[in-house]
């Protein structure tokens, strides 16, 4: 039987790759696909979802949801130095039709009640979306069969600054809001995602370009190796937003520990810092699952078979 998930997402290059292996494999049924804001604006992230999905046009069509304007203290960086002034390598791409969208926690709790204790929350982006849902709606936590969150760091080595995840700083106190919550949650983190690297030979196990999913990921991934190579220096690419596939649908390639974190929200050089209580003798239980290793040449073929799903549908 498919897993039915919700994918909240910031598209984002490395998530509309996610979203195009998600919505073509069998394996997982995409009940909703909701924006938030991080890579680009809110407003521009969920133009960019309505768009990588008309595009991708699924046998099964998702539900969209509308990105929520973070609370105040949410940064004002973005990530498009490296993603392009749109989020999506400057393909400017527009949504022809108007499909209608309601807000993401409201999108995302009324599929929590239709199938209470059998979603699995993807959160690829900043979690400005579900910090609004537990906020408005905490009855709807019960209802979370499980979250698979992209993002932070245990090793205190960041992306965006000396110390913070680009997610976790975003919006630091929808993080730890996340992190205080009762929900079953798993976390990769940067250190664990970035092991998993491309280089450009990845472009030629893509699905064809005539192929729906092919053509989005042609289009963009390009972009991604030029930008890493200028800003980074590096000839190869991570895909943080397909980690969490993979851990839902092969937990074996993930080595996990149960862990205590919490957020720094205030502190001028370390907002967005996870920090974790590695303490013999910790006060506190430990919330969440975090992953600590992944099998990268089992990780890469996980991937490259989720490419192929991708491309047998045109």
């Amino acid at each position: 039987m498919a897993r039915k998930i919700i994918i909240d997402c910031d598209p984002g290059i490395d998530d509309a790759v996610a979203l195009a292996l998600a919505l073509f494999d069998p394996r997982l049924e995409v009940l909703a696909v909701t924006a938030c804001a991080g890579t680009v604006d809110g407003e521009r992230s969920t133009q960019n979802l309505l768009s990588i999905i008309e595009r991708l046009d699924p046998p099964r069509m998702p539900r969209i949801g509308a990105a929520l304007d973070p609370e105040e203290g949410a940064a004002v960086a973005n990530a498009t130095l490296l993603h392009g002034e749109d989020g999506l390598g400057n393909a400017r791409w527009a949504p022809t039709s108007r499909q209608h969208v309601m807000p993401a926690d409201k999108l995302i709790a009324e599929h929590l009640r239709a199938h209470p204790g059998e979603i699995t929350l993807v959160c690829t982006g900043p979690l400005s979306g579900l910090a609004k849902l537990m906020a408005r709606d905490p009855a709807a936590l019960s209802l979370i069969d499980r979250v698979i969150i992209a993002g932070g760091s245990t090793t205190a080595n960041g992306d965006v600054t000396a110390v913070a995840e680009f997610n976790m700083h975003f919006d630091p106190l929808a993080a730890q809001s996340v992190l205080h919550s009762p929900t079953t949650k798993s976390l990769i983190p940067l250190e664990v995602s970035g092991r998993l690297t491309f280089g450009w030979d990845l472009m030629e196990q893509l699905p064809a370009k005539y192929s729906k999913a092919g053509a989005v990921m042609h289009a963009i991934l390009p972009h991604l190796f030029r930008t890493s190579r200028q800003y980074l220096a590096q000839e190869t690419i991570s895909l943080q937003a397909v980690l969490p596939l993979l851990m839902l649908l092969e937990p074996i390639l993930f080595e996990t520990e149960e862990m205590v974190a919490d957020v720094e929200t205030t502190g001028d050089l370390t907002r967005g810092m996870l920090v974790f209580d590695r303490r013999a003798a910790r006060p506190a239980r430990a919330t969440m699952e975090v992953a600590t290793n992944i099998d990268v040449d089992a990780a890469r073929d996980a991937l490259l078979n989720m490419l192929k799903f991708a491309g047998q549908v045109e």
